[in-house]
């Protein structure tokens, strides 16, 4: 493969250069960081024909995907691993071997919240670190964040990182953004199915990076200007979400004290053209959702500017598993179970259907909240292992073992949680109790196969 680095990449000029090999697959592309953002964008540049250098702090996720195995839980990366030895797929635990070899390195490490509710950043600021800490001096290596963050964190955690390292901007090192949108789980909305958008102060990098994304999707690719307004989008289209959730979760406890159905009231409205329909659940799930909300916040706070809409939308749905838990304690107590004798079953655990993945999960606080009052809380997920639950909740490896439960609760839609032999279940159970969290199941046909059926926003 052609080298691209110094003289070959910028002796036309830097951004005709940059086409060029972009467009011949003749750059090297680093992803720091190989969960289940920077595998599948790592695979998905390899694929495209470019040389990939894979960076994870982990050994055991190194020592995997060399093997070609799957570290992240997401079955749509199950096939596409590259093979062992694969040509331009190198893999390895140590940033300053690969970043020499790079001409773009994409950081996609997590941005999680603390326990206090506050961004926690340190991810994106040692992984800034050590990239910077390996590039070659006037290589002007290209790095992105692709991580979610809110306005103003790229700049404001790697400026000073980079000047404190002695480097200069446009000499040294491009900084950009470009937030990953692609979806887990869903292979139509997949790494090289999504638009994305990049933001750069120097309009001249952020035209490159549009060549080089080019590549990766079959989908829109656009530089929209400053970091800043690239970092803002990808936050408020999941703010957006979580407001939308809230509301339906809101209603979805406002309907059925008025002795109205949720889903017959939002089936009605969505026979407006323009109105958007969402789903209310036992609670919001994942790494963006949860999360985002208050990456905004805590940076509206900072601006002194109140952000009580997306506050309130985030405090409604982090308070449903806590809601659902009462509303199934009162549902067994109706049916003369008492909370010290109570056993309740979650059907599905990870935070979203098919996905192997636990972290941000609702059924968490669910159990939590459920196991505080007593009741004894057993789960069986077809898509996790048994070391993947907390301390105190009853493993069910083998749904067919789950005997003299009181309450069923379907808190995950994989398709092995609603098709199950729901005949079966209800022999196993001590009360044929169950409880619908996601309204995909049929009430009607659970009733002739012996349940006493309810579900989230649907009157008792």
């Amino acid at each position: 493969m052609l080298n691209c680095r110094g003289p070959v990449l910028w002796s036309m000029g830097y951004t005709d250069s940059f086409f060029s090999n972009a467009e011949l697959g003749n750059l090297t592309v680093g992803i720091i960081g190989l969960g289940y953002v920077g595998l599948p964008t790592a695979i998905g540049f390899h694929d495209a024909g470019f040389e990939v250098w894979g960076v994870d702090i982990s050994q055991r996720t190194v020592d995997m995907v060399k093997q070609g195995e799957n570290p992240t839980g997401d079955p749509d990366v199950d096939d596409i691993i590259p093979a062992p030895n694969s040509e331009r797929w190198n893999i390895t635990t140590s940033t300053s071997e690969a970043v020499p070899h790079c001409d773009v390195v994409l950081v996609t490490v997590p941005t999680p919240i603390t326990e206090d509710l506050k961004p926690d950043l340190s991810y994106v600021q040692k992984a800034g670190r050590a990239v910077f800490e390996s590039l070659e001096k006037g290589s002007r290596t290209i790095v992105v964040l692709e991580s979610t963050v809110y306005p103003g964190v790229t700049a404001q955690t790697w400026i000073p990182e980079v000047e404190e390292l002695g480097l200069e901007i446009g000499v040294d090192v491009e900084i950009a953004y470009c937030p990953e949108r692609f979806n887990p789980g869903d292979p139509a909305h997949g790494v090289r199915q999504v638009a994305r958008v990049i933001g750069c102060s120097n309009p001249e990098v952020g035209a490159a990076l549009v060549s080089l994304y080019q590549r990766l999707t079959s989908e829109d690719v656009r530089y929209v200007g400053n970091l800043e307004v690239a970092e803002a989008a990808k936050v408020i289209e999941n703010v957006q979400r979580d407001i939308n959730i809230a509301l339906v979760n809101e209603l979805a406890r406002i309907f059925p004290a008025l002795d109205v159905d949720v889903e017959d009231v939002l089936s009605a409205a969505a026979t407006k053209w323009n109105f958007h329909r969402y789903t209310p659940g036992v609670g919001v799930g994942g790494h963006c959702i949860p999360v985002d909300p208050y990456y905004m916040i805590q940076r509206a706070a900072d601006v002194g500017v109140p952000a009580g809409l997306i506050t309130a939308a985030r405090a409604v749905n982090r308070s449903m598993p806590s809601h659902v838990a009462g509303v199934l304690s009162d549902l067994m107590w109706t049916a003369g179970v008492a909370a010290s004798d109570a056993k309740v079953l979650l059907l599905g655990w990870s935070y979203k259907a098919e996905v192997g993945d636990p972290r941000e999960t609702p059924a968490e606080p669910l159990a939590e909240t459920l196991m505080s009052k007593g009741i004894t809380v057993g789960a069986w997920d077809p898509h996790l292992d048994d070391g993947s639950y907390p301390e105190g909740v009853e493993v069910v490896s083998d749904i067919s073992s789950a005997q003299g439960y009181d309450m069923a609760v379907l808190v995950t839609a994989h398709k092995a949680c609603v098709s199950l032999d729901w005949a079966s279940l209800a022999k196993q159970m001590r009360t044929p109790l169950i409880y619908d969290g996601r309204r995909v199941l049929d009430l009607d046909e659970l009733k002739s196969s012996g349940w006493n059926a309810f579900a989230v926003g649907r009157p008792v």
